[in-house]
């Protein structure tokens, strides 16, 4: 039937270009964005297991912001500790030397001085063995933990080694010091304990300190991991878009011009009235 209030060619022209309009919209976004799943109407469940992937790795990077924090904790203790373990050494020096029986009195008490002084620079060196705010070879604290995942859960704990005089690592007293040849080869014997006591004790600290790199190195690769998967699952072809969206162009201006035949199809029942 010839209808001028229905034109089935029209409409079926006009469908087959808001088709074409819609997916070229679409193709345009993911050129633009280098994203196949922008949002969750792209794609709901792909963007809800993408969204949950960028959540661990958001909170991989807080995991990271924490070894980092605690490791820089360890250095400062390992600093701290390896210059006190240095003091000890010109103590032993300096007690051996007293420990000769051939000094006189006053050779004995320079010493002495020199001794007190060097003991007095390990209490100083601990208090400012801290890094923000921690402290570990002063006795204010047994541990630290670091987050070792996403979870928060099984975190990465490290011990801390009390390094004050008198303890049981340093069993050199606070008020240690040397009258008499006797008490300072006393203090030579007391010094040879403290030294291999406060060797092992930066060798636990040390052996924390590479868990922590290690670890923190296994995050940083799991990140990339993660990122890459999110990659796979989210990103677009962009040569493949790229031709889609040629494609779409040329079809598009095609369905304009078959929509405007369509509309122009009609003209011929002019003819029908002699005009």
């Amino acid at each position: 039937m010839n209808s001028i209030n229905t034109n089935v060619g029209a409409m079926q022209a006009l469908q087959s270009l808001n088709a074409i309009s819609a997916e070229l919209i679409a193709t345009q976004n993911r050129v633009s964005t280098g994203l196949r799943v922008a949002s969750a109407k792209d794609d709901g469940a792909t963007w809800a297991i993408a969204q949950g992937q960028r959540s661990q790795l958001r909170s991989l990077d807080v995991v990271k912001d924490s070894l980092s924090r605690n490791a820089s904790v360890i250095d400062v203790a390992l600093t701290a500790g390896e210059s006190i373990s240095d003091l000890l050494s010109e103590l032993k020096e300096k007690a051996l030397a007293a420990s000769d029986t051939s000094l006189n009195t006053t050779a004995r008490r320079a010493l002495n001085d020199d001794f007190v002084a060097i003991r007095n620079q390990i209490t100083t060196s601990l208090r400012n063995a801290s890094f923000n705010g921690i402290n570990l070879l002063d006795g204010t604290r047994t541990s630290i933990a670091a987050l070792a995942n996403a979870d928060g859960r099984d975190p990465f704990t490290i011990m801390a080694q009390n390094l004050s005089l008198g303890g049981s690592i340093i069993t050199l007293s606070a008020a240690a010091g040397f009258a008499s040849a006797g008490s300072a080869e006393s203090l030579v014997a007391t010094l040879d304990t403290s030294i291999r006591n406060l060797s092992g004790a930066l060798a636990r600290l040390g052996a924390s300190s590479k868990a922590l790199d290690r670890h923190s190195t296994f995050i940083g690769k799991l990140q990339d991991t993660l990122e890459a998967s999110i990659g796979r699952l989210v990103d677009a072809d962009m040569a493949k878009e790229s031709s889609k969206l040629q494609a779409l162009q040329i079809k598009q201006q095609l369905a304009i011009q078959t929509l405007a035949i369509a509309n122009r199809s009609q003209s011929y029942l002019l003819q029908l009235f002699g005009r």
